[in-house]
Order: structure tokens, then C-alpha cells, then sequence
């Protein structure tokens, strides 16, 4: 499929998320038994046709056996959401990043688009910095706090399904307005979400900052 993905897309360099430049960005997780997940993820969660739906916090993948692992060892006793992002989405729009690691699960395949925090300067990104790479359904990856990210790419009709599982409260609803007192309080969200919008988004009418150039990258599924 990454062979059909990246004929479709000459443009832009597809790589396997086993490739080695995925190192700078996070690692693939291994040792945990995932499929519970997978499972509830499956039978539970639609993929909407058009644009995507995000969970923060589903309660009930949050009682499974796994979670609590996770919790203990991966983030060392901090609390942790699990959530999902489902969707036909295929777009860059924006990218953001959190203060602690994210784990993705790929339930079905997907494409992620990348970059790095270090390359936002005076609140501006180049589009032409990111870069994208190929999940494997089942396969977990690990974003590292400064991993520039947002929702995943379907690689064909059906969309795609992601678990996604945060540092506790992230992405919700902050409790007071930003009073900004430099340019990174400006990106800030939503509680542990700050967030740089591309201006064909349409995300400044949510309070996205716009300050993405370049072009709004876009993936083709063939």
C-alpha cells in the first residue's frame, strides 16, 4: 500500500515509519498487548466520510488492563486519556504538539504528517519541512513532545481509525482565557495543545493561530 500511496503522491516522500529519519520525531512501541484496543476500536467507533471525529477520552477503553499499564510504566505513574481519532481526512490544515509524549495505534493504515517544534520560528512554520511517514494497522508509535502532528491521512476509502492516548486533560477546554506573554502562548488552545494553523484551514475562526506557509499539503490515495 506506501507503494501505491507514494505513486499517487510524486511530491512528497513517503517513508515506512521503520525508517530511521523517524527517530527524531519518536520510536515504535513494543511490549504491550494492544488489541483490546483494536477490538473495541473495530466494533464500537464509525469512521465518518467526510472529516474526522476526535475523543478525547473514551471511559470505557480506559478500564481495560493495558491502560493502567501504560499509566505505570510508559508515562511512570502520571495519569493518562485514551481516545481515538477516526476519519477521511487527507490534508495537512495544522499542526500542533503537547508538553509529554502521545501514543498513536494505528487500527487501520495511516499516514502521519511530521516536524518539529525547533522549526517554528517567530511563530511560523514552512509547510516544506514536513515530512510524512506509513503506519502499519496495529503498529503504536510514541510522538515526542516537540513532534510537530495533527490528524492522520487516510491511505484509501474506507479512512482510517487511530487510539489515541494523552497526558490527562489534554485537548480539552481551557478553564481561563490566554493572556499571551510571548509567541508560544499565543498557539495555546486548549489545555496542553498549542497549535499553528495553515490559513487555507479555516481554523483561525476556532482561535487557531495562523502562521503555517507554504502549501496545505494534501495526500492523494490513488
Amino acid at each position: 500500500m506506501i507503494e501505491k500511496m507514494q505513486k499517487a503522491n510524486p511530491g512528497i516522500k513517503i517513508l515506512p515509519v521503520e525508517d530511521a529519519a523517524f527517530g527524531k520525531y519518536g520510536q515504535i512501541i513494543t511490549g504491550y498487548d494492544f488489541s483490546e484496543y483494536i477490538a473495541y476500536m473495530k466494533a464500537n467507533t464509525p469512521t465518518p466520510k467526510e472529516g474526522n471525529v476526535y475523543i478525547p477520552s473514551d471511559e470505557k477503553m480506559e478500564a481495560f488492563a493495558v491502560t493502567q499499564e501504560v499509566s505505570a510504566n510508559f508515562y511512570g505513574e502520571m495519569p493518562v486519556q485514551v481516545g481515538y481519532c477516526n476519519g477521511s481526512t487527507s490534508s495537512l490544515d495544522a499542526l500542533e504538539y503537547h508538553k509529554g509524549s502521545e501514543i498513536d495505534l494505528a487500527v487501520t493504515d495511516l499516514v502521519v504528517l511530521l516536524g518539529s517544534i525547533t522549526d517554528i520560528k517567530d511563530n511560523v512554520y514552512d509547510s516544506a519541512k514536513v515530512e510524512a511517514f506509513y503506519i502499519k494497522a496495529g503498529t503504536a508509535v510514541e510522538f515526542y513532545g516537540p513532534t510537530l502532528h495533527f490528524a492522520p491521512c487516510m491511505v484509501d476509502e474506507n479512512g482510517y481509525q487511530c487510539v489515541v492516548v494523552l497526558p490527562r486533560d489534554t485537548n480539552f477546554p481551557l478553564d481561563n482565557a490566554v493572556s499571551p506573554k510571548n509567541n508560544e502562548d499565543k498557539l495555546l488552545l486548549m489545555k496542553n495543545k498549542w497549535v499553528i494553523a495553515h490559513p487555507d484551514s479555516g481554523m483561525a475562526k476556532d482561535g487557531a493561530y495562523v502562521g503555517i506557509t507554504g502549501v496545505n499539503l494534501k495526500l492523494s490515495i490513488g
